[in-house]
């Protein structure tokens, strides 16, 4: 990992193990809560992992806090600025692309910005997220292709979407330039399954 990925993986270790900590669950309940292995648990919060997007939902799902949580320090402040090229890379593409959380409000009604950048013949797949979620999209530079359950949609500069967030889809750019979008994802309740469950061992 390079400087800038090893600090942001262990402020997420660092958070993920506050929050875990907090609601005085082991490793094995967050990691039954979430649905991820303990050792995945283990290595988030040592630092030592580069986990997915998915994974990371998974976690922050399961400990009720949103993932713009996950990406800052444990002593939040109440305003917090991302100035340009700060935000946390948390997917990063095989040609260069990159999904960047750029700002994002607390649980349980969490709102998250994204700055997409997709290079030539890039995609990112996502798994449906948690029932009631939407995402908001517009382009920026390029086209992107979205495809929203079985449904494909071709996006150029300007235009915009609306979509559920809790259908599997994903983002693809199919063409020979790059292609840069702005991404809004609003996940209502979060963790509020959990917070009325008592864990298990």
């Amino acid at each position: 990992m390079d400087v800038d990925t090893e600090l942001l993986a262990r402020t997420i270790g660092a958070r993920v193990k506050q929050e875990r900590q907090s609601r005085q669950w082991t490793l094995d309940q967050l990691a039954t809560h979430a649905g991820v292995s303990r050792r995945m648990v283990v290595n988030v919060e040592q630092g030592t992992a580069n986990p997915s997007v998915g994974t990371l939902l998974r976690l922050s799902d399961a400990l009720g806090v949103g993932l713009p949580a996950l990406v800052e320090p444990p002593t939040a402040k109440p305003v917090k600025l991302t100035r340009s090229g700060e935000g946390a890379a948390l997917w990063t593409g095989e040609r260069g692309g990159r999904g960047l959380l750029v700002a994002g409000t607390r649980s349980p009604d969490v709102v998250e910005l994204w700055d997409w950048t997709l290079m030539p013949g890039e995609e990112h797949s996502s798994d449906a997220h948690t029932e009631g979620t939407q995402e908001l999209l517009q382009i920026l530079a390029g086209e992107v292709t979205i495809k929203v359950g079985t449904q494909t949609f071709l996006l150029a500069q300007g235009d915009a979407i609306s979509f559920p967030g809790d259908e599997p889809h994903a983002y693809l750019n199919p063409t020979t330039q790059p292609a840069r979008f702005t991404l809004t994802v609003f996940e209502p309740a979060v963790g509020t399954a959990h917070r009325t469950e008592t864990p298990h061992a």
